[in-house]
């Protein structure tokens, strides 16, 4: 007779701090799917860093302004900029290209963030300190930029001083300014916004002494004379004119020019008296207009020159600016 047999299957045991490998399994899935969103929610990051600033920018004395609409052909620029960086991350020179074409639409915010970035891949590159001082400038970080600009001043020592390509080109496409050059420049414009003046003349002594170009001597010349004249040194002002003559060829700084002439007396107070206020270079002139009557003595005409200034909408020029900075100063301005 066959032998019966009993077969006992016993239930498996599972133990408490084990999942199914089912589970396990989806779990596994998930994390990978986690891990790669988080990778991409970085890249999105990385890529809005040049795309989060506010589209209207507030003055110190409390105005508001919208970012203009930019041009087409700025447009593509900035596009093809922003496409170069991400395709030559390690290319200093994109880092570069991007934050000016950033800047160039306003958004100098985000032009700040992308030098920011670069300084960390090329500290010692200049030109990066050069273009982020420049930039706090624009956002009134006055401090923020001296900092950085006299950190390029170090970089640049010893160095090959070499024209700057420029990113909106002048009338005749011909670059008129170094990368020293616009160093001491810039350096110089944030200690005179600081009222620092002996630091500012010092540092335009070095800007002039950059190059012996025409448009040079003129821009540098004009922010010496006014502070020598701030500084209450009239004799020290004229010997900075000594090499300003009538008919002088100009490419680009024709304004610091026409000024120049006016603060040696080639030309008379009339010829300024006329200029609109509304751009750059027409800024330029109206402020070193009201720069003249206030070291003159015509406190009340430099102050309305200077109000007049700022109720145009080139809140992001020099001359605008530097009202901006005289008014709150001198003139105990209050925000709107």
């Amino acid at each position: 007779m066959p032998t019966n047999y009993t077969i006992t299957i016993k239930p498996r045991t599972i133990k408490k701090n084990r999942l199914p490998i089912i589970k396990e399994q989806k779990l596994w899935v998930l994390a990978c799917i986690l891990f790669v969103l988080s990778g991409c929610k970085k890249v999105i990051k990385e890529t809005a860093t040049s795309e989060n600033q506010s589209s209207t920018f507030t003055t110190p004395l409390g105005k508001e302004f919208r970012l203009p609409e930019p041009s087409k052909k700025l447009l593509d620029q900035y596009e093809s900029a922003k496409k170069n960086y991400y395709s030559n991350p390690e290319d200093v020179n994109a880092a570069i290209w991007y934050g000016r074409r950033t800047a160039y639409l306003g958004r100098y915010e985000d032009a700040i963030a992308i030098y920011s970035e670069g300084i960390k891949k090329f500290p010692k590159d200049p030109r990066l300190y050069r273009h982020r001082g420049h930039r706090y400038i624009s956002v009134r970080a006055f401090d923020k930029a001296i900092a950085d600009l006299k950190k390029a001043s170090e970089l640049i020592q010893g160095t090959e001083n070499k024209m700057e390509p420029d990113g909106i080109p002048n009338a005749l496409n011909t670059p008129i300014s170094t990368t020293h050059g616009n160093i001491w420049y810039h350096l110089g414009l944030a200690y005179y916004l600081k009222h620092e003046y002996e630091k500012a003349f010092d540092a335009y002594q070095k800007c002039r002494e950059t190059s012996a170009n025409n448009d040079n001597l003129v821009s540098s010349t004009h922010w010496l004379y006014m502070i020598q004249r701030r500084l209450g040194n009239s004799r020290s002002a004229s010997a900075q004119l000594e090499s300003i003559v009538k008919d002088a060829e100009i490419i680009e700084n024709h304004s610091y020019y026409t000024l120049c002439k006016f603060y040696k007396g080639l030309i008379p107070i009339d010829s300024l008296q006329t200029v609109k206020i509304g751009s750059p270079s027409s800024d330029a002139i109206i402020y070193g207009l009201a720069n003249w009557h206030f070291y003159n003595n015509e406190k009340d005409t430099s102050k309305e020159l200077l109000e007049s200034l700022v109720k145009s909408t080139s809140w992001s020029s020099f001359g605008y600016i530097a009202a901006e900075s005289d008014l709150l100063y001198y003139f105990d301005a209050t925000s709107e």
